[in-house]
């Protein structure tokens, strides 16, 4: 197993998410620790020196001019945690709240947030036991932190709230006894600290950046494969055109496209059929396809930096400094995450487009691709499915990080809504991979009509994959199945893996020149 140093290594969504799925361990190293330690000993010596500073000794907000004594600072923070868990709606997937553990610790073990080490050492006590606690998943602004999830994420620190452990739903309070454990007495500042910061918008992008990229890859190859079903040209995807406008997102799905069709056998059986172009859904996959990799990666970058900084308030310099910003301020991945929304719709959009083309029978392809239609209506309605999901992807296209609505009374005059781009993120690309789940079905159907032609070993094995889970479709059934095994290929990168396994067996060159670049 493979270790991660908390506050320490530079943490990627891809760590992040082997951290979540327990193949690698997060650890606090001795460097570490002593950061935290001097932060938390500069608190204390703001306390003791009767310091005005905000969070510390003030309350929070509209009554950040209202003194808290040092008797009652530990129940202000108690308070704090408990007065800010007002959320609702679903609980959050436990990954999603795990990645929140995850991301929170990391930023805590920089050493600015003033927070114990026993706090950070529960926390990792969660991750490492699994138990996560039950957040609900509306209520949070995006500003000021993600506050109201995560004071529901640190309840079960004081022993309220609920976690989920070993298949249960279970009181945070027994959880603690189970464990032999008593509930942490919050210290002045450690309150904030836990409730202050993005990782609710953040844990929301790094499962954006793992699923969006899955969903671009799956629309390279799916839209091959449609390619092949069409007797499309692959001209447009010559190395020429795309250098002379060279976007990187274009130039690498043209590359992908190109090794994907090369020296296909179908491509060959129509050199000369004598038609000029292709509609715009086959012929201009590199430049809507690559522009949605340019959004994903603009996102990918952006969540890097967010989850490597300190996005709590104030933040802790050293004894003699304290600064009240605006660190927690969710608008940094709150654009992003709205701008990867609608490029995951673009490609939804698209392949709908070319799933609807493979239903109109071109190049002697039957009509809904069934030969013995009336009696059957072949692959009409799937189409509507995806039609449906397109449609309830643009209305999810309006920016979130667009509205403001202030809070706590004027004091938060302006916040990003970034918590609602994340989630609404999340359900387009669901939708999305549906949309593609569908273009695959009718791409295979559309590959059995073109026998005894063959295409490239990568796209045939892509074929056979496809054909080990759904049979070909002679007559209507209850394709409502069929959509579910072609999801589950989607989701699970079974089309990627396959190509990039046939590639390696072969010796085929598939890695791009932008392949780091646009690696997840």
């Amino acid at each position: 197993m493979s270790f991660f140093r908390f506050g320490e290594d530079t943490l990627t969504p891809s760590i992040a998410l082997q951290i979540a799925r327990g193949t690698c361990k997060g650890i606090i190293s001795e460097t570490v620790r002593r950061k935290v330690v001097a932060s938390r000993a500069a608190v204390d010596s703001m306390v003791a020196a009767e310091k005005v500073i905000y969070g510390i000794n003030t309350g929070f907000g509209p009554l950040c001019t209202t003194i808290i004594s040092p008797e009652q600072t530990a129940l202000l923070q108690f308070n704090l945690l408990r007065s800010h868990s007002v959320g609702v709606g679903e609980p959050l997937a436990d990954d999603i709240a795990k990645l929140m553990l995850i991301l929170k610790a990391h930023s805590l073990a920089m050493g600015f947030s003033g927070i114990s080490m026993q706090v950070i050492e529960r926390i990792l006590l969660h991750i490492e036991t699994n138990a996560i606690p039950l957040v609900p998943s509306q209520g949070s602004v995006g500003a000021s932190g993600d506050l109201a999830p995560l004071a529901h994420l640190f309840l079960p620190l004081v022993g309220l709230g609920h976690v989920r452990w070993q298949g249960k739903t279970l009181p945070a309070e027994e959880w603690l006894q189970t464990m032999q454990l008593p509930p942490i007495q919050l210290q002045a500042k450690e309150g904030l600290a836990l409730i202050n910061g993005t990782q609710f918008i953040a844990a929301h992008a790094v499962k954006v950046v793992e699923q969006l990229h899955n969903c671009l890859d799956n629309a390279d190859i799916i839209g091959a494969m449609t390619l092949e079903g069409v007797l499309g040209s692959v001209s447009p995807f010559e190395e020429q055109l795309h250098l002379i406008r060279p976007f990187a997102g274009t130039q690498h799905v043209a590359y992908r496209l190109r090794t994907l069709l090369k020296d296909s056998p179908m491509v060959a059986s129509h050199a000369n059929c004598g038609r000029v172009q292709d509609p715009y859904s086959i012929r201009c996959m590199p430049q809507v396809h690559g522009t949605s990799r340019n959004a994903w990666l603009h996102l990918k970058e952006m969540v890097i930096t967010e989850i490597n900084s300190v996005t709590d308030n104030p933040i802790i310099l050293d004894s003699e400094r304290a600064i009240s910003g605006g660190n927690f301020h969710g608008q940094p991945l709150a654009l992003p995450l709205d701008y990867a929304t609608l490029a995951a719709a673009e490609l939804g959009n698209i392949s709908d487009r070319r799933t609807y083309l493979l239903l109109e029978g071109p190049a002697s392809l039957p009509v809904l691709l069934m030969r013995n239609t009336g009696i059957n209506s072949g692959f009409m309605i799937p189409q509507y499915t995806s039609a449906a999901l397109v449609s309830e992807n643009k209305s999810l296209c309006f920016p979130a990080s667009a509205d403001s609505i202030p809070t706590s009374l004027g004091q938060e005059d302006h916040v990003s809504m970034g918590s609602i781009s994340g989630r609404k993120a999340l359900k387009v690309i669901e939708n999305l991979e549906n949309i593609l789940a569908i273009e695959l079905l009718c791409a295979a159907q559309a590959f059995d009509f073109r026998r005894p032609l063959h295409s490239t070993p990568l796209l045939e094995a892509c074929h056979e994959l496809v054909r080990s889970r759904i049979d070909h479709a002679e007559s209507d059934r209850l394709f409502y199945n069929d959509i579910l095994q072609a999801q589950a290929i989607v989701r699970e990168q079974w089309l990627p893996q396959t190509v990039a396994a046939t590639a390696q067996e072969r010796q085929i060159p598939l890695e791009s020149p932008w392949e780091t670049l646009f690696s997840c």
